[in-house]
Order: C-alpha cells, then sequence, then structure tokens
C-alpha cells in the first residue's frame, strides 16, 4: 500500500503528463502567446486543485487516469486566474512560483492573452477527455460555474471592490468562498463526475471542498505576513501594501491559523464519517495545507 506522498506523486505525474499532453495538442510552440502559456503552466507548483480531481475520482472507484484530462483543464483555468492576477492592474507582482510573472517575462499584452488561450483551451480538453459524453458535459458546467460569475470571477470582483475598504468576517468569507473555494468545488465536483458518483458523494464532497478553500486562504494570509520571498516564491506583505483586511487581520496572524485548524477538523471528521478510510488521502491532503509553510 502506498504512502500519501507516494500517492500524490503517482497523481503529480499522470498529471504532469496530462498538462504536457495539452501543450503539446493545443498550445503550438510557433504562437509566442503559446510560449508565455506553457512557460506558466509547466512551471510547477502543488497541482492541489488537479490532484483533488483525481484523488475523488479515485475514492469513488472511478477511472481517475481519465480524470487526469479534467485535472489538467482545471489547472489551465488556475493558472490563468494567476497570469492575470498577476497583471499590473490587479495585484501588479513581479514573482511566481521564483519565477519572473508571466508578463515580467513576456509583456503585459502577451500574458494578457495567455491567460485567455489558457481559459479557452481547457474546455477543449474537456470536450476530448476519454470519458463519456454526459461527463464531459457535466465537467465543462462545473468549471465554468467555479471559474465565471457565480464563483471565482465574482470573487475576484468582490477582492477588488472592497479592497482598502472595512470589510467584517462575514464578507470576508463570502469572497474567499468565490474567489478560492469555488474552483477548489469545482475541482472536487469534477472528480465525483469523471467517477459517475452520486448526488450524495456531490453534496458531501462540497463541504470539505468549501472548507479546504477556506483553510487554504486563511493560511495564505498568514504566509503573507510571516513568510520569506523566498519560501513563498512571490513577493510577501502584499495584501499590507494593497490595503486588504485579511484573517490574520483580524485574528492575527496566530488566531488566524487556529481557526484554520478547527475548520479542518471539523471538515474532516464530517469525511471521514461519510467514506471512512477511503478518506485519507484526502483527509491527510487538508493536513497538509493546514501546516503549509510556502
Amino acid at each position: 500500500m502506498m504512502t500519501y506522498e507516494q500517492q500524490y506523486d503517482v497523481y503529480l505525474n499522470e498529471i504532469q503528463a496530462a498538462l504536457q499532453a495539452a501543450c503539446d495538442t493545443y498550445l503550438p510552440e510557433e504562437s509566442r502567446v503559446c510560449q508565455a502559456a506553457r512557460y506558466s503552466l509547466l512551471a510547477g507548483g502543488k497541482r492541489i486543485r488537479a490532484v483533488l480531481t483525481m484523488a475523488c475520482c479515485d475514492m469513488l472507484g472511478g477511472d481517475w487516469r481519465a480524470a487526469a484530462h479534467f485535472a489538467a483543464a482545471v489547472e489551465m483555468l488556475h493558472c490563468f486566474s494567476l497570469i492575470h492576477d498577476d497583471l499590473p492592474c490587479m495585484d501588479n507582482d513581479d514573482f511566481r512560483r521564483g519565477k519572473p510573472s508571466c508578463h515580467k517575462a513576456f509583456d503585459e499584452a502577451t500574458a494578457l492573452l495567455a491567460g485567455d488561450v489558457l481559459l479557452t483551451e481547457a474546455f477543449e480538453v474537456i470536450a476530448n477527455a476519454p470519458l463519456p459524453e454526459h461527463a464531459r458535459i457535466e465537467a465543462a458546467r462545473l468549471l465554468a460555474v467555479g471559474g465565471g460569475s457565480r464563483g471565482m470571477i465574482w470573487g475576484q470582483e468582490l477582492d477588488v471592490t472592497f479592497e482598502g475598504k472595512p470589510l467584517n468576517e462575514e464578507l470576508l468569507r463570502k469572497i474567499h468562498r468565490n474567489k478560492t473555494g469555488a474552483l477548489i468545488n469545482a475541482a472536487v465536483q469534477m472528480g465525483v463526475c469523471a467517477a459517475d458518483g452520486t448526488a450524495e458523494d456531490a453534496a458531501a464532497l462540497e463541504r470539505y471542498a468549501f472548507d479546504l478553500g477556506l483553510v487554504f486562504q486563511i493560511v495564505d494570509d498568514v504566509l503573507d505576513v510571516i513568510s520569506t520571498p523566498e519560501e513563498l516564491g512571490k513577493p510577501i506583505g502584499s495584501d499590507q501594501e494593497n490595503g486588504k483586511v485579511t484573517f490574520a487581520t483580524i485574528y492575527g496572524p496566530q488566531g488566524a491559523l487556529e481557526l484554520a485548524q478547527q475548520i479542518n477538523d471539523e471538515s474532516c471528521r464530517a469525511l471521514e464519517q461519510a467514506y471512512g478510510a477511503r478518506a485519507q488521502f484526502l483527509i491527510r491532503l487538508a493536513g497538509q495545507l493546514v501546516t503549509r509553510r510556502k
């Protein structure tokens, strides 16, 4: 039986292969825009959303290798959001994953189009996945909902709207539920879809997904205060510079981490009650996100 780390590496290798195949098929190297898209997409990272797609499918007895195509699509859409987030008109960050941001490695117009092409081609990857038609249609719907006007984009809009303005915890949770949680839930639900899971599976894993997204964002807020650029691979202190209220602002770094741990414990208990030993990988992944320092 594989350890958590070994299983993660198995998923990661499958995802990397799917991403490379997507690049070779949909992002021709003769295009400078596609070169920029490849630069950001293949720059590494934990691939948490993609791993969640495959792990949820696997837990429910589905073909997790086929689900790698859905996982790749999630990563492509996520990467589009990171490229655009880094642009001067948004967060204005010069580094991402320890490397120059896309607009710094290329230029702003190319980076903008690189994000656009990743968003667009994500849906072609889903359309051509080796899974039944009904699963492909549902996966496209899930990714659009999680990444669009009722999910990630809405959360980003709220984040920009309230930058530098007073925020209470309720509104902060609403922002993060959409900006971070919605795409994580899309990744999870695409795994359920690939496995042809039930409505009960979708409901049980929805709670886990949104709790995971909130915990991820709380820890991110704390790391922006206590970490270093070398550890994170990107600038720190940007939240304070941009006048953002975060969980670290409201609770202090230690209090925010305690809140993250409480949310995680409750979420994982519910998941274990629903799936028993089958949920151990997802529980361990959630635990890793609470204690991460990069």
